[in-house]
């Protein structure tokens, strides 16, 4: 398995602690923020984790609340971020440029056992 695959299966399975109050919680709706994954373009000439916040700022108003709801920068398999985002932030972050997809961060389990390899 190559180095960038690993990183990939790392940043798909691997559940990042800081969103663990976030499973459970459904749907978001109204001001339910849920964790979301931003994928980004990468940026050109600009640290990864500014442009997050600064894309972020844009939604959000304020690079405080963008920080304050900032989770988590990838930088190494895909450039994006996880966010708390309500419904409407998403749609909105959605419409960014550089923008390329936002979805709900989902938590899978690895089992092993007779027959799965």
């Amino acid at each position: 398995m190559t180095k960038r695959l690993l990183v990939l299966l790392v940043l798909l399975v691997v559940p990042i602690a800081r969103m663990a109050d976030a499973e459970g919680k459904g749907n978001s709706s109204g001001n339910d923020r849920v964790v979301h994954i931003v994928y980004t373009e990468r940026p050109e000439g600009e640290e990864p984790e500014v442009y997050h916040v600064r894309t972020l700022t844009s939604v959000l108003g304020s690079e405080e609340a963008a920080k304050e709801a900032l989770l988590y920068s990838y930088k190494t398999a895909a450039s994006g971020f996880s966010a708390k985002l309500t419904s409407e932030q998403v749609a909105e972050i959605s419409k960014q440029p550089g923008v390329l997809q936002v979805v709900p961060s989902r938590t899978y389990q690895l089992h092993s056992g007779p027959g799965l390899h």
